[in-house]
C-alpha cells in the first residue's frame, strides 16, 4: 500500500502545468492570461529586500511553539481557531517572525474557510509564491519574502478585483490596529 501511495504522489508531481490548469477547471490559456498573470509579480523576489536568516534554535527563542510549527515547519492551524480569522478592525497584518508588512485590513474578507483571507498582499514584493506538492495536492504556498516563513496558500476562488484568496494562518501574523496604510 505504501508503494501505491508513493506512485500516486509521483504521478501528481509529474502532471504538466497545462494539465494542472485543466484539473482546476480552467484552460491553460486562461490560466496563463488570468490569475497567474495577476500573481506573476508576487513570485518574483525583490533583490533589494534584506533577508533574515536564523537557525532553528534562534527561531525557537523568538516564536511560540505554534508560530514555529507554522512559520518554520509549514504547519497549518485548525480552521476557525486562529485569533485573526474574524478580526474586522482597521490595521496591518505583519509577519510574526520578522515584522514584514504582509496584508492590510482593507483587503481582508470573510471567505468562510476558517482562516484570515485577503484579496491581495500589502505589497507584492513582501511575499513570495512557491509550488507546493504536499499532501497529494498541487497548491501555491505563500511565504514571507523577508524571513521565508510559511504563511498559508493562495487560491483562485477569491472575490474581484483580483479573484484571489490568500488563505493565511493567524499564527503567522501579528496585527497592528494602530497603523493604517
Amino acid at each position: 500500500m505504501k508503494y501505491m501511495a508513493l506512485a500516486v504522489f509521483l504521478l501528481f508531481a509529474a502532471i504538466s502545468p497545462q494539465m494542472q490548469a485543466q484539473d482546476h477547471g480552467i484552460s491553460a490559456t486562461a490560466s496563463k492570461k488570468g490569475t497567474q498573470a495577476k500573481r506573476s509579480a508576487t513570485s518574483q523576489k525583490d533583490k533589494s529586500m534584506s533577508k533574515i536568516e536564523k537557525s532553528d534554535s534562534e527561531w525557537r527563542k523568538i516564536l511560540t511553539p505554534e508560530q514555529f510549527r507554522i512559520l518554520r515547519e509549514k504547519g497549518t492551524e485548525v480552521a476557525f481557531t486562529g485569533k485573526y480569522y474574524k478580526t474586522d478592525k482597521d490595521g496591518n497584518y505583519r509577519c510574526a517572525g520578522c515584522g514584514n508588512l504582509l496584508f492590510t485590513s482593507k483587503d481582508k474578507f470573510d471567505s468562510g474557510c476558517g482562516w484570515p483571507s485577503f484579496t491581495s498582499p500589502a505589497d507584492n514584493k513582501n511575499i513570495t509564491i512557491h509550488r507546493d506538492l504536499s499532501h497529494g495536492m498541487i497548491r501555491e504556498e505563500v511565504r514571507c519574502a523577508k524571513c521565508g516563513g510559511h504563511l498559508g496558500h493562495v487560491f483562485d476562488d477569491g472575490p474581484q478585483p483580483t479573484g484571489l484568496r490568500y488563505c493565511i494562518n493567524s499564527a503567522s501574523l501579528d496585527f497592528d490596529a494602530s497603523e493604517k496604510k
